[in-house]
């Protein structure tokens, strides 16, 4: 990667995913202009009703009816047993993508990529770690041994069937972050090559100076997380350090999901296929738990609490921990021709039917896996069989339209986005339609499965103007919009919108409503509670009998109508001052920005 390439890379905030900037050198030209902070808005300022400034006057066109058994179905469907897990270069992708294709033809949508196909190709490496591995600690003529998966999860994204690391020697260098615009550097200028990273996952918890109970808002985002806080953050800052391998310590309530989401996922990994087979990465990547993370300190004559206080500030430096880490991977590779399904419905304005909005949605799951009470198929109902199927169904409501709207809409079921949202990576990087001439990404990633709701939730709200389509249409349903409930987990890293973002494409990231209509008050947040703790990426994510997909109905209505206006406005919708990915955009757009 160009030295110019990591130093943007860096100051962009929410950093730019480097897998793209080497798969395709010119999206760094896009993705590397020069951006502002970002603007947080206040909870009370997201939930105002000013009227937008930039919406197309509301019409008298009602959204279509979007039938919640047929959502249904497409479930069901898509999160059998038949189609295990529907992991990318399986038998479940096979089966996902024919589905996938049957049901628009059906529908009646045109083929979505130019060469006449549904389908876009993605290349990928699937790199299996073989599990019999260890990983070893030595401390003078000390030695402690780690189990895989029980004590700690590693692999490999570098294209070879033998990666390891040799008694390197292991560094905490506290949450890893280099962030200029915060004069934040955890690497104080030590030269880390060769070395394995101990880091911390989240950002570091900066207190308030004007009220130390709660973090600092201008720093980090307060409680919320910012794209430093992710763990892929924390690999990729390593591999441009140098460093053989890097150790992210798992800590539930900073990584927003428990160890064993960790545990179950240690199957095959796949990854884009690049030029230089990925060895500009780190030799290890993998997690420890925290109660190792604790054994490992002590073991070096360390004391993990006092080191993680210390690295809350500015003024934290490297420790090196005098103690190396040994550990071989021996791999099967295979290289798989994983697809994105791609369907269209034609805009009917011949001068506007070059220009798309995009709907969005990520058919993979985690395929099989760890075993969970005896069941290994990690089935992905919610996750994100629901998603995929609300899709299929909003294609289906534009298609009854009497005529369809004045821009094209393009219906886009990804691959790979638990593989780390390689799908839309490489769509965004290598679209079939210019994102200059894309509006916007409305992205569905879960739907509500558990009833009706009296708001709606916007990750990243106060982004762009897609939030204020999303308030307007809310509130002909008599509803409001919401910041995220849980802005410490970092959601707006976590699904496909963030590729379209970060290359300059307004993306909106809905989610559920948290307060449901009839439930106690406390209600949302116990499922999603429970969600966490006991449904998310394990085969427990399945059909339930007691689901209630009204709320899902009336949410999707809500998107359509988003995307159906945005597809008719007079002016493209755009990113609010101060956000990260403005700049990006009026680049992209130049002078014939709308």
């Amino acid at each position: 990667m160009p030295a110019d390439a990591a130093r943007c890379t860096v100051h962009f905030r929410r950093a730019v995913n480097i897998r793209a900037l080497l798969l395709l050198p010119l999206a760094v030209c896009v993705a590397c202009s020069k951006t502002e902070p970002a603007r947080r808005p206040s909870a009370g300022a997201a939930l105002g009703t000013s009227p937008p400034a930039t919406q197309q006057p509301v019409t008298d066109m009602k959204a279509p009816t979007i039938a919640a058994n047929r959502v249904l179905e497409h479930i069901k469907m898509l999160a059998s047993d038949e189609f295990e897990g529907r992991a990318p270069g399986s038998k479940g992708e096979e089966l996902t993508v024919n589905y996938l294709t049957e049901q628009f033809k059906k529908i009646g949508l045109t083929p979505g990529n130019t060469d006449g196909t549904y389908v876009q190709k993605v290349p990928l490496v699937g790199i299996t770690p073989d599990p019999h591995v260890s990983l070893t600690f030595t401390k003078g003529g000390r030695q402690r041994t780690l189990k895989y998966p029980d004590e700690f999860v590693a692999w490999t994204k570098r294209v070879v069937e033998q990666a390891g690391l040799s008694s390197s020697e292991l560094v905490f260098v506290g949450y890893g972050v280099v962030a200029p615009e915060f004069n934040w550097d955890d690497y104080k200028g030590l030269d880390v090559k060769g070395k394995t990273l101990v880091v911390l996952v989240n950002d570091p918890p900066v207190p308030d100076p004007n009220n130390p109970g709660a973090l600092d808002p201008n720093v980090f985002g307060g409680n919320a997380m910012t794209y430093y806080g992710r763990w892929t953050y924390k690999f990729e800052i390593a591999a441009q350090k140098g460093a053989a391998g890097a150790l992210v310590v798992h800590e539930t309530g900073p990584a927003g999901y428990p160890y064993e989401v960790v545990k179950g996922n240690t199957g095959e990994k796949f990854d884009l296929v690049t030029p230089d087979k990925n060895m500009s990465r780190v030799a290890v990547e993998g997690w420890i738990t925290l109660d190792q993370a604790r054994q490992l300190l002590a073991m070096s004559g360390q004391d993990f609490d006092a080191l993680k206080k210390q690295a809350a500030t500015r003024e934290f430096k490297p420790v090196p921990l005098g103690t190396t880490a040994s550990i071989t991977l021996h791999n099967k590779l295979r290289t798989v021709d994983s697809r994105n399904v791609i369907a269209t419905l034609e805009g009917s304005d011949p001068a506007l039917k070059n220009e798309y909005i995009i709907y969005s949605a990520h058919w993979d799951h985690l395929g099989r896996g760890e075993p969970v009470n005896g069941d290994d198929i990690y089935n992905g109902a919610v996750d994100n069989a629901s998603g995929t199927a609300a899709l299929i169904e909003m294609a289906r409501a534009f298609t009854t339209l009497p005529s369809p709207p004045r821009r094209s809409v393009l219906f886009l079921a990804l691959t790979a986005e638990e593989q780390g949202l390689l799908g839309s990576q490489y769509y965004a990087v290598t679209p079939i339609h210019a994102l200059e001439k894309t509006l916007a990404n409305i992205n569905i990633d879960v739907i509500n499965v558990h009833g009706r709701t009296k708001d709606f939730t916007v990750i990243g709200l106060g982004n762009s103007d897609l939030d204020d389509y999303v308030r307007a249409a809310a509130a002909e349903q008599g509803r409001e919009i919401r910041p995220d409930p849980e802005p410490e987990k970092g959601f707006y890293y976590r699904s496909d919108h963030f590729n379209f973002a970060k290359l300059g494409v307004p993306a909106l990231d809905p989610d559920d409503g948290v307060e449901f209509v009839g439930k106690p008050a406390d209600y949302g947040k116990r499922v999603r509670d429970n969600w966490t703790a006991n449904i998310y990426h394990k085969p427990q994510d399945d059909v339930k009998s007691d689901w209630d997909l009204s709320g899902a109905v009336e949410d999707l209505q809500l998107l359509w109508t988003v995307g159906y206006r945005v597809a008719q406005a007079e002016k493209y919708p755009e990113w609010k001052p101060g956000t990260e990915f403005k700049a990006i955009r009026d680049r992209m757009l130049g002078q014939d920005r709308r």
